[in-house]
């Protein structure tokens, strides 16, 4: 299925969104792996996160050149864009990344996830609304099993973050560029 580079800055929600995606895997039935890598500074330090989502067994945890690129600040753009094997798919966060790579042989998918966080008022969100949008043009899960899985994965003390991922998830399945 998809062997998936997750990046950006620490706390930006990479590793979080990473495990959603492996966790919805597992529900599905499917072999997964999610490898954590992150600096000493963790909060606004380098963050990137292995997934891989296979219905054969997996060989390495470790994502070198994914199908997919799900990047969220320049330094992270910078560094993967050009690992994204040809035929693969980039889903970046245009609020927090302005250049474009110009490679033809990829899709980039633009979202401006941390401004749609900003505007409605949904905090640290982007990653949320960045998974909508890759569920949207990807299909890897179906949307309502991903939304069910998030809110029932959300902390049964914080019982407003299942209304706050299930609204950041929908924005970004329904966003439109």
């Amino acid at each position: 299925m998809s062997a998936i580079l997750l990046a950006g800055f620490g706390g930006q929600g990479i590793l979080f969104a990473g495990k959603q995606l492996v966790a919805m895997g597992m529900e599905v039935g499917k072999q997964v792996s999610w490898l954590p890598s992150y600096g000493p500074e963790m909060r606004g330090g380098t963050c990137n996160c292995s997934v891989n989502i296979e219905d054969e067994p997996i060989g390495s945890p470790l994502v070198t050149s994914p199908d997919m690129l799900i990047v969220f600040n320049k330094p992270s753009y910078d560094k993967f864009i050009s690992k994204v094997l040809p035929g693969g798919i980039a889903f970046v966060d245009s609020s927090m990344v302005d250049n474009q790579c110009g490679r033809k042989d990829i899709t980039e998918v633009r979202i401006p996830a941390t401004e749609l966080a900003s505007e409605n008022k949904l905090g640290n969100l982007a990653n949320v609304i960045m998974l909508g949008r890759i569920l949207k043009v990807t299909k890897l899960f179906d949307y309502d099993e991903f939304k069910a899985h998030l809110i029932a994965s959300s902390p049964k003390s914080k019982p407003q973050l299942a209304e706050l991922n299930a609204k950041a998830l929908e924005i970004g399945y329904n966003y439109a560029d």
